[in-house]
């Protein structure tokens, strides 16, 4: 099961196309999703996030809270929409895209991917991309 909650004016359009997308990329790596809780928010609210439970004093695209067990994907995915606007601006891709990016890369960290070297996030990049191109797969 998968829930989109919204704490900003941001609303996805056609969920049901994300859920496919998002189960399919976990398919992809043999897992089943169990629960995954999207949570769009403000940078203020993502900030709070990671100073009262991370201890981090910056501002961040996504924060997951990792509930995996097994091979069960469940989770919550916090996502700033401030972070996912500028960051697309930044490297000069679309809105769309650059949020993709960011919902699969908090899956990714579910799975089992990393991104705390350079080899890491080089193979989490590249795993971003692959599952982005899922999302126009007939699911």
């Amino acid at each position: 099961m998968i829930n989109y909650n919204y704490l900003t004016d941001f609303k996805l359009e056609e969920e049901n196309n994300y859920d496919s997308w998002i189960s399919q990329s976990c398919k992809s790596e043999g897992y089943t999703i169990q629960e995954l809780n999207y949570i769009f928010c403000s940078d203020e609210y993502l900030l709070k996030i990671n100073q009262d439970y991370l201890q981090h004093d910056y501002l961040t695209d996504i924060i997951t809270f990792d509930y995996v067990s097994g091979k069960n994907v469940s989770g919550d995915l916090y996502i700033s929409i401030d972070r996912v606007k500028e960051n697309a601006e930044e490297f000069n891709v679309s809105f769309d895209n650059e949020l993709k990016r960011v919902m699969v890369h908090g899956v990714l960290h579910l799975m089992g991917y990393s991104d705390k070297s350079d080899i890491a996030t080089t193979e989490m990049r590249a795993k971003e991309e692959e599952k982005i191109k899922l999302f126009h797969v007939e699911q």
